[in-house]
């Protein structure tokens, strides 16, 4: 066979881009490749014969796009560049994949348990349009949200404070927009999103949950592009802009809702879901709120600059903000009353990076950066003249140092240092009666990270282990905390894992009372005194707030073979020095302040069945078993955590044909703990008498979504896509929430809150 000249033996004629003639070749030959995406880009290459040889193909491949194609074992291809174009670049960290297009396109999932996303590369997903970061990672098991809202994921059982939110390398305390419904973060700016349930790299600190990393591109590719795009809530755009004769590059990314500007369904939708148990929605007989306006914003900017071939430096902003107004009218003694409420959450950030690449290996990355978060409500009482002021504040500032030296393929060591300062306050003014309490703390801490990676001559056996050294200076506190992935591959498609990790926090999210901040986002970030009772100064009492700490262990079995994977991963978690008021209790323990803990243990299990790149099938299915313990309750006996969901199943399917890309899902889980009254209630101390916590369940949660997109070209340099989905198709009713109310009269009332009922949206996006 004619090695030299395979090309006249192809198929088709006519150039491909080399992303698809990949992924073509993946499912001809069951293999997989691994590559950088910058190796890649622009690279076209005409489609081989399906009777050549594998070693012929990579030969071919080899001369026709000037790239090295290394046959790491009989199933892995690493594609690097040739030694004579890599002074052009940053060297590129390969990383081993176990399965691409993971649930649809953008979504991979890597060796070391965790999962990448992609967003200008995903495909779809049922009911979303737009590549939502914080929609998208629902779709993964082990991952909820129980209410349906972006600011409360429960991963693996924790609560949404447990996650840690980094926005480019800087820790984010809001997540969402709509008080909760859209992510706060525009989709279409992120290059990749890094979602890690375990096992996390020792450089990472906080998060007992998860983290979630939203890196934006890094290169500078010297070519301007944008985009822009609107749906029935927000209009945005973005552009990357070259700058100073190809050495520097502008990103910039705005996204502003429409809500006070039109009315569409899906805001009547959203209004609903989010107001339905606030004080904007509580009106008495005798006053009315009306002339709300709501609208939120988000502004980002990255400045890209390589100074030398060696050095480069980054300059980034991000401001993402909410604001509520709305006008209270009363008549009182035959005056007519008015006055406004308002509610405004905003979260920015600022910070600077600089990379050195000291030689082919050895490379340091140090960063400065400054987030900040304001939350702040008045809320009017006409009826009883009272003004209540609230206000949360974050300031944190961090300084960090990373060390990445890479001796080969098979050797790689990292480590590093953080400095953070973290100082959070918490206002409440009241005029009638006159109060007012004002609380600021401040914690400083250091940490400092080892960890090596090994990955064996055939790729085979992977092993990542590390420690983190921290130190907590008010309180004197160190804590070390180990580290481990590793991953073994036999018999070619099946991979065993186990990853485990020890983590702490300093910062919590606590509920004072559930209609604080006009009960939309009544959640407000403390930080830790690291004491385990009551403390009275002054007559002042400071409830505990302990530092929280977490243990996790998982191990994990996964076949993947003919676009078919089967996963299943198993796990157990615990979680020491969480507080009642943390948990959000709507119960006997609503006023309760009380330390505790809780166990979980749970088990992920996913199919994905992928037919030509053309349908994508799954269904998925998670058990958990959560309970907390407080020894101070419930005679010190464990019962159900609030996020105690036992069941939790999806079944979806895409199918992607030239620009038509369409998805339908359903989502079913078990209804969430709850704990109803006793039937023989005596009223006899105007309080409610309950039954043992959490002793019952909501009804099953059950819903189904669809969305549908067309890609087409204006010009030969513009392209567009429209979409459709809809939210909820069967308008099924799902009570995410009940709890239990005394009126006037003694007479105990029930509160259901609902979820979304049938939302559409539809969208037009324009990319140039």
């Amino acid at each position: 066979m004619n090695v030299a000249n395979p090309s006249a033996q192809t198929i088709q004629k006519e150039k491909q881009p080399l992303l698809s003639v990949l992924t073509i070749l993946e499912e001809r030959y069951n293999i997989r490749f691994s590559y950088a995406d910058e190796t890649i880009k622009d690279k076209t290459i005409i489609l081989p014969n399906e009777d050549l040889t594998l070693e012929v193909i990579l030969e071919f491949l080899k001369d026709e796009t000037n790239l090295d194609f290394e046959l790491l074992n009989d199933r892995f291809v690493a594609i690097k560049l040739l030694k004579k174009e890599k002074n052009n670049y940053r060297i590129q960290k390969l990383e081993e994949v176990i399965v691409t297009n993971y649930l649809t396109n953008g979504i991979t999932k890597l060796n070391d348990g965790s999962i990448t996303i992609k967003p200008e590369a995903f495909g779809i997903l049922p009911g979303l349009i737009e590549p939502d970061v914080l929609q998208t990672i629902q779709a993964l098991p082990g991952i909820l949200s129980a209410d349906e809202t972006v600011s409360n994921i429960n991963i693996r059982g924790g609560t949404h404070d447990q996650n840690l939110l980094l926005w480019d390398g800087i820790k984010m305390y809001q997540s969402g927009h709509f008080f909760g419904l859209i992510s706060a973060f525009n989709p279409h700016t992120a290059k990749r999103v890094n979602i890690y349930k375990n096992g996390t790299s020792a450089k990472y600190g906080d998060g007992i949950s998860s983290i979630i990393d939203i890196e934006l591109p890094d290169d500078i590719d010297n070519e301007f592009n944008g985009g822009i795009g609107f749906n029935l809530i927000n209009a945005d755009g973005h552009a990357k802009i070259p700058l100073l004769s190809k050495k520097a590059e502008l990103q910039l990314s705005t996204r502003r809702s429409v809500t006070d500007l039109i009315v569409t369904p899906t805001y009547d939708q959203y209004l609903k879901r989010v107001f339905q148990d606030s004080d904007f929605n509580k009106s008495s007989n005798n006053s009315v709120s009306q002339n709300e306006t709501f609208y939120f914003y988000d502004i980002a900017a990255k400045f890209l600059y390589d100074i030398s071939k060696k050095d480069k430096i980054r300059f980034h902003f991000l401001n993402v903000t909410n604001k509520l107004n709305y006008e209270e009218q009363s008549t009182i003694n035959d005056r007519d009353e008015a006055l406004n409420s308002n509610l405004s959450q905003q979260n920015s950030a600022i910070g600077i990076t600089y990379t050195r690449d000291w030689t082919n290996r050895l490379s340091t990355t140090s960063q400065i950066y400054v987030s900040n978060y304001d939350l702040d409500a008045t809320n009017i009482d006409i009826i009883n003249n009272q003004r209540l002021i609230q206000e949360n504040e974050v300031f944190d500032g961090s300084a960090k140092l990373d060390i990445n030296y890479k001796h080969n393929r098979q050797l790689k060591i990292d480590g590093g240092y953080q400095f953070t300062e973290v100082g959070i306050s918490n206002l409440e003014d009241v005029n009638n009666p006159i109060f007012r309490s004002y609380v600021r703390d401040v914690i400083r801490s250091h940490a400092a990270y080892a960890e090596t990676a090994l990955l064996s001559n055939n790729a085979k056996t992977n092993l990542k282990i590390g420690v983190r050294l921290n130190y907590i200076n008010k309180f004197k506190l160190f804590l070390a905390e180990p580290r481990l992935r590793f991953s073994q591959r036999f018999l070619n498609n099946f991979r065993f894992e186990v990853l485990g990790e020890f983590k702490h926090q300093t910062t919590s999210q606590i509920i004072d009372l559930q209609n604080d901040f006009l009960g939309i986002e009544n959640r407000r970030w403390v930080l830790s005194n690291n004491n385990s009772e009551n403390i009275v100064i002054n007559n002042k009492t400071f409830y505990p707030v302990p530092v929280v700490k977490s243990k996790q262990l998982s191990t994990g079995v996964h076949y993947n073979k003919n676009k078919l994977l089967i996963s299943v991963e198993g796990y157990l978690k615990k979680v020491d020095g969480i507080t009642t008021r943390s948990q959000g209790f709507q119960n006997q323990y609503q006023f309760i302040n009380s330390v505790g803990s809780y166990e979980v243990k749970g088990l992920d299990f996913l199919l994905n069945k992928q037919f030509k790149n053309i349908v994508s099938t799954w269904i998925s299915y998670s058990y958990s078993d959560n309970n907390y313990i407080f020894a101070a309750l419930n005679n010190g006996n464990k019962f159900p955590n609030n996020a105690d969901i036992k069941h939790t199943f999806s079944f979806g399917g895409t199918f992607t044909q030239n620009n038509i890309k369409l998805a339908l899902g359903l989502n079913w889980h078990s209804g969430r703990p709850t704990t109803p009254p006793t039937t023989n209630d005596p009223r006899d101390e105007n309080t409610i008498i309950y039954t043992a916590p959490n002793s019952a369940n909501l009804e099953d949660y059950l819903r189904a979504d669809c969305s549908a997109t067309y890609a087409f070209n204006i010009s030969d340099t513009t392209r567009s896509s429209i979409g459709i989905s809809v939210w909820n198709v069967l308008n099924k009713k799902n009570i995410l929430n009940t709890y239990y109310t005394l009126d006037d009269d003694n007479v105990v009332n029930k509160i259901e809150n609902e979820s979304l009922g049938i939302t559409p949206n539809v969208s037009l996006r324009i990319h140039f």
